[in-house]
């Protein structure tokens, strides 16, 4: 099952998910990420946060979601509200999309140990909502009541 992590600029919350999302999936799972207007770098701190936490960076990078015009997903979840309010691409087709929102840590105003909080805080959240996922009976879901699962992790 491919899962696409999808946000306004693929820097940092985009990013976070896909990480994380790969770090705990287990075999037959797979996270990408990409921006309805990538920023085309991620944001440093985002690879700091991830490798500090011990998830691997090799391979993130912003890209657009014409990056998948090609190999669809199955799975579409935004995590900002910019990218929930934008129509997913046509191209995406069937795939199911779900929002789990997330507030931008890159947008905290503070000094250094207020930022890296932020950004620790909303990877936490992320692994939260990965475990959830993880644990879903899947073999046992309609596309419904997927849908309504993945809405209700969402709001975790």
């Amino acid at each position: 099952m491919r899962v696409l992590f999808m946000c306004t600029a693929n820097s940092c919350r985009s990013i976070l998910s896909e990480a994380m999302f790969n770090h705990l999936a287990p075999q037959g799972f797979e996270a990408v990420s990409s921006g309805s207007f990538p920023k085309g770098q991620v944001l440093p701190r985002s690879i700091t946060t991830l490798q500090q936490a011990g998830i691997a960076t090799a391979g993130l990078s912003s890209k657009g979601n014409d990056a998948f015009e090609g190999d669809l997903p199955d799975i579409v979840i935004t995590v900002c509200d910019k990218a929930a309010n934008e129509s997913c691409p046509v191209y995406f087709g069937p795939a199911l999309k779900s929002h789990w929102g997330l507030e931008d840590p890159s947008d905290v105003k503070g000094d250094e140990e207020a930022i890296d909080a932020a950004f620790r805080a909303t990877l936490a959240r992320i692994e939260q909502r990965c475990r959830a996922f993880f644990e879903l009976p899947f073999d046992s879901l309609n596309p419904e009541a997927l849908k309504r699962e993945l809405d209700r992790i969402g709001s975790l």
